[in-house]
């Protein structure tokens, strides 16, 4: 994942493989229960675009077994290099620059990818470009202009400190270049790429201990820029940590929009 100013979560930070699963656990049983239903089994070959960490890829090779193929790409491959073995192979790609790998896949999937890329329409040209005649195509991607609040229940001062802080992460994304409101595009999209079978749907949990979990090491990863563009003091970032550190404030992702299509043939 890159755009021409830099990935503001980069996978380069301690705090990414602890972002990486908590993401897992929030988000893998929604991805998977929709490429399950794709009927994906053994032999089938998917490409895993910006896989960041590991679950998504050793999820899909378990499920095309010793006779199918699973090419994991990011631009940074350092928590997914040790997953590599007979079934995946794990490869530095820039989806957003580099052309499309040189084969056809049964099943391309991306998730919390596009919306970070700065040519975005190159990106998914790209992938869609892999899919082979009658392939499928699954993108994830969030959308936090539709529900911008962390705490959606803003009943008291830790809540409103937490969506004044989720303000200014969504602030601190549109100055990396991320589109805030590019889930609901995806649908659109995926028709206007000539698709078929096109539908999509929304995901996002609410008082899950993996948000907290997420939360904590987003914020973790992001304060010093979050006290540089005076959007927190470091004395509300400590606050904001203990307030989740204790619990009950029943945090919220962004919504998920997963959208799916097939190529004709």
């Amino acid at each position: 994942m890159t755009d021409e100013i830099g990935y503001l979560l980069d996978n380069a930070r301690a705090e990414a493989g602890v972002r990486f699963a908590a993401l897992s656990a929030i988000f893998d049983p929604p991805t998977f229960r929709r490429i399950d239903d794709f009927g994906i089994g053994p032999g089938w070959r998917c490409w895993e675009v910006g896989a960041g960490g590991p679950s998504v890829p050793r999820g899909l090779a378990e499920r095309v077994g010793p006779t199918g193929r699973v090419l994991a790409t990011d631009i940074d491959v350092s928590w997914t290099r040790d997953a590599a073995g007979p079934v995946m192979e794990v490869r530095r790609h820039d989806v957003a620059r580099d052309d499309p790998p040189d084969e056809a896949f049964d099943l391309v999937h991306a998730r919390l990818v596009l919306v970070h890329v700065a040519d975005r329409e190159r990106a998914l040209g790209s992938m869609i470009a892999a899919l082979k005649p009658g392939g499928r195509i699954l993108l994830e991607d969030a959308d936090p202009a539709l529900q911008p609040l962390s705490s959606p229940y803003e009943h008291g001062e830790r809540e409103r400190l937490a969506n004044r802080i989720r303000t200014g992460f969504r602030a601190m994304l549109a100055g990396r270049g991320a589109d805030l409101a590019y889930g609901r595009r995806l649908p659109g999209l995926l028709r206007a790429a000539g698709l078929v079978d096109v539908a999509a749907e929304a995901y996002f949990p609410i008082a899950s201990p993996a948000c907290d979990l997420l939360e904590t090491a987003t914020i973790a990863h992001i304060r010093d820029g979050l006290v540089a563009g005076g959007h927190a003091t470091e004395d509300e970032v400590e606050r904001h940590l203990a307030n989740v550190a204790a619990g009950g404030m029943d945090l919220a992702t962004a919504p998920m929009v997963s959208a799916w299509g097939r190529r004709p043939g």
